[in-house]
This record gives structure tokens, C-alpha cells and sequence, in this order.
């Protein structure tokens, strides 16, 4: 099969299409063939030199995919079922989604809703799922219908979807992004007004901002994750995923003490299967009232991923990269 193949031996870095064959790991993996995969940031830092996330020398590249079963001994996945696959060592320590096969396991592969194709389901991808996630615990934690939500790294994968998702779903989000230039192509994705990134918490001389938000899903991390729990509301909460800006975050205890709010911690990685479940419902749920082509950057083949992990690594994209592959 045709495959994107990252190998790094005594420091020298390999990266391309290859043509290798699908392995199973363990005698109960599901073999799956991949419909479409996406370009996520951890995918850039996988296909890096010397690189952090990747733990093992070579693998087929890949955090995501989607596709159809094609074998498998698990009676909740049978042969014929549309799934989306993501999550675990997958394109980090085992071969991934870049292929036109992939083999994991049953964890981390979850049927489709009858609403959602597998090209939407990619489009969607770990971004999307991420997002969804991040909704779904502020709904838990109290965030009521209506209000008005933060979303930071608007133009991204997951801050594009979220507001999507939080303006289908009947929220005000406020996207914030150091892309101001695309502005109006997040107003026509929902949000109902774009900020910059300085223009999320006032006060900056004091321990705490003005009460601005009911909730935040932030993508970003650092800085501005500490700003965002300056500025939320008495008993709000932020659900946070991402660390592009950086993993440090200094902060102190008074908006927790002070007013309740809530730093909720989304993982879609290791997320159980119940929760894999509940997310791909919802987003089948409101799957008709998004226009998922506008949230998509650009499609590409295996051989442009290189250039797309530039993109991704600085910034520059608008929605989701989509990977289109096709079984022999």
C-alpha cells in the first residue's frame, strides 16, 4: 500500500510516500481502509527532526483517518462499517492514518453516525472531535443556552470548529485570533464578534480582569490561557486543549477561589469509548446545520503533506488540511 512514512536514523530525518505493507500490532486490531485522513499540528511535530512526540524511529504518519471496516473480530465493529479512527499511539508510535490501510485497536475505533460521511468525518477529524469534547464539558459544567463563549485560536482546526459547533448549537462564541485579516470568514462561521489576542482580559495591572466570558474553549495554552481565567465569570469554566503557545502557564489561585471558576482539561487521545461514543452523536446531531466545506483549508495528496506541516507549524491555515487517499 502507498503510505507517508516518516524514519529518522542517527539523525538523519527521511520523510515520504512509500510503499509499505499494513501491520497488526496485536491478533484483535481492526483493519481499516482509509477513505481520508487530516493534517493535525501534532502530525508537524511527529514529521520533525529530533522530534519530542514521536517515540519510535519509523512509522506511517497519521493521527487520524477515516474509512471503512475491512476486517475485524470485535461484533460492534463488523466488516462494512463507516469509522473514524484516532487517538492512542497512533502516528506516534504506531503507524497512522497516512496510509491507505490502518490497523488499531477497537478503542479507538468508533462508528460513524448516518449523517456524518467519512470525508466529513475527517474534515472533523481530532480537531473537530476536540472541539465537540471541549462543548460538551462546559455543558456539563453549567454553561447555559445563549451565553456568550470564548474561542481562542479561532482560525485553527479545533477554535474554527468550536464556532461552528457553539453557533449551531444556539451559544454566541467570540473568536479570538492573531488573524484578524479573517475576520469576516469567522463571522460567516458563527462568531459573533472577533477580538484579538490582547483584547481578551482587561486590567492587565490587576490579579483579576473584568467578568467578560461564561465559558472558553481555548486552543492556545500559555499566556493566553492565564488571561482567559483572569476574565471569566463567577462559577464559568474554560476548557482548555491546546499548548501552541506554550505549555507554561502562570497564573494564581484567586479566580479559583474568588469567583469558582473551572480549568476542565480535554484529552481526546485516550478518551474512553463512552465518550468517543457521546462525541460522535452529537456531532451527527447538528452535522446538517454545518457547512463543513467552508471549514476546510485546502485538500491534499500523501506526497503534500510535507508542505502542509509548514503551514500547520506556522500558523497559516483556516479550517482543516483534508488528506484524500483511496484503497487499491
Amino acid at each position: 500500500m502507498r503510505a507517508f512514512v516518516v524514519n529518522e536514523v542517527d539523525d538523519f530525518l527521511s520523510i515520504g510516500v512509500r510503499d509499505v505493507e499494513a501491520t497488526a500490532t496485536d491478533l484483535d486490531d481492526i483493519l481499516v481502509a482509509v477513505d481520508y485522513s487530516g493534517v493535525n499540528f501534532k502530525d508537524a511535530l511527529v514529521a520533525a527532526p529530533k522530534s519530542r512526540v514521536r517515540r519510535v524511529a519509523s512509522l506511517v504518519g497519521g493521527v487520524d483517518a477515516a474509512g471503512t471496516v475491512v476486517s475485524s473480530s470485535d461484533s460492534a465493529l463488523p466488516e462494512g462499517t463507516r469509522v473514524a479512527v484516532h487517538g492512542g499511539a497512533l502516528g506516534v508510535s504506531r503507524d497512522g492514518g497516512f496510509a491507505q490501510f490502518i490497523y488499531a485497536p477497537a478503542r479507538y475505533v468508533t462508528p460513524l453516525p448516518d449523517s456524518v460521511s467519512t470525508r466529513v468525518a475527517m474534515i472533523i477529524g481530532t480537531a473537530g472531535f476536540t472541539a465537540m469534547e471541549s462543548l460538551l464539558a462546559l455543558e456539563d459544567h453549567g454553561l447555559e443556552s445563549g451565553s456568550e463563549v470564548l474561542v481562542t485560536g479561532a482560525t485553527g482546526g479545533v477554535g474554527s470548529q468550536a464556532v461552528a459547533f457553539l453557533h449551531a448549537t444556539g451559544y454566541r462564541p467570540v473568536a479570538s485570533t492573531g488573524s484578524i485579516d479573517e475576520s469576516q470568514w469567522l463571522m460567516d462561521r458563527g462568531a459573533v464578534r472577533v477580538i484579538g489576542r490582547a483584547d481578551i482580559a482587561d486590567n492587565p495591572g490587576r490579579v483579576l480582569a473584568s467578568e467578560s466570558w461564561a465559558g472558553a474553549i481555548d486552543c492556545v495554552g500559555g499566556e493566553t490561557l492565564a488571561q482567559i481565567l483572569r476574565s471569566l465569570r463567577y462559577g464559568a469554566a474554560v476548557a482548555a486543549s491546546g499548548l501552541v503557545a506554550s505549555a507554561e502557564l502562570t497564573t494564581t489561585v484567586y479566580p479559583f477561589i474568588t469567583r469558582s471558576v473551572a480549568l476542565i482539561g480535554i484529552d481526546s487521545v485516550e478518551a474512553t469509548r463512552a465518550t468517543r461514543d457521546r462525541v460522535w452523536a452529537s456531532l451527527g446531531d447538528i452535522a446538517s446545520l454545518i457547512d463543513f466545506d467552508a471549514l476546510v483549508d485546502r485538500e491534499v495528496q500523501l506526497e503534500d503533506l510535507p508542505s502542509a506541516f509548514d503551514v500547520v507549524r506556522e500558523g497559516r491555515t483556516r479550517g482543516r488540511i483534508l488528506v484524500m487517499l483511496s484503497p487499491v
